[in-house]
């Protein structure tokens, strides 16, 4: 019997050198290497960047995807990707070549070293909500509303890429 596929939210990050590229490189690697099938693709956002270091504003974008990995390997998956591409170890909530997390995984929780879902601060964060909410409306995570906890965070400088000029 086949394992099961899993639905899964991504989320995807840059800053660094051509950014919105870097996010459709990440996601054309999904994709070629075969872990995960997307199936939805926000529009890709400018956003602030998150935390105390000066940096510029980052383009991020969420996919939903099927995989059939396991939470871990999974995001071995993705980090692979990210080392692949050079994203290099920095300082935290620094900038970022590329960066890809997992924001939920089906239905599971997960809490292990290195990885919880869904993700710590998916609720909390205007760069997650906004295109996460964009390509799945009524998406609940954990007994919350993707869609309601969009319209309530703060979206200050949130705006889509191609209107950031």
């Amino acid at each position: 019997m086949p394992a099961p596929d899993f639905d899964v939210g991504l989320g995807l990050g840059s800053n660094l050198g051509d950014s919105p590229a870097n996010i459709r490189r990440a996601l054309a690697e999904i994709e070629r290497r075969g872990f995960a099938r997307v199936t939805a693709l926000s529009r890709i956002y400018r956003t602030p960047p998150w935390g105390p270091v000066a940096q510029p504003p980052f383009a991020n974008a969420c996919a939903l995807a099927r995989t059939r990995l396991a939470p871990l390997d999974l995001l071995a998956a993705l980090k692979a990707i990210e080392a692949d591409m050079g994203r290099a170890a920095g300082e935290r909530w620094g900038p970022r070549l590329i960066d890809l997390d997992i924001l939920f995984y089906d239905e599971q929780a997960v809490d292990e070293p290195g990885l919880r879902l869904p993700h710590a601060h998916l609720f909390d964060r205007a760069f997650v909500l906004v295109p996460l909410a964009e390509i799945a409306p009524d998406l609940v995570i954990a007994g919350r509303s993707v869609a309601a906890a969009a319209a309530r965070v703060d979206r200050a400088g949130v705006r889509l890429w191609h209107d950031a000029d």
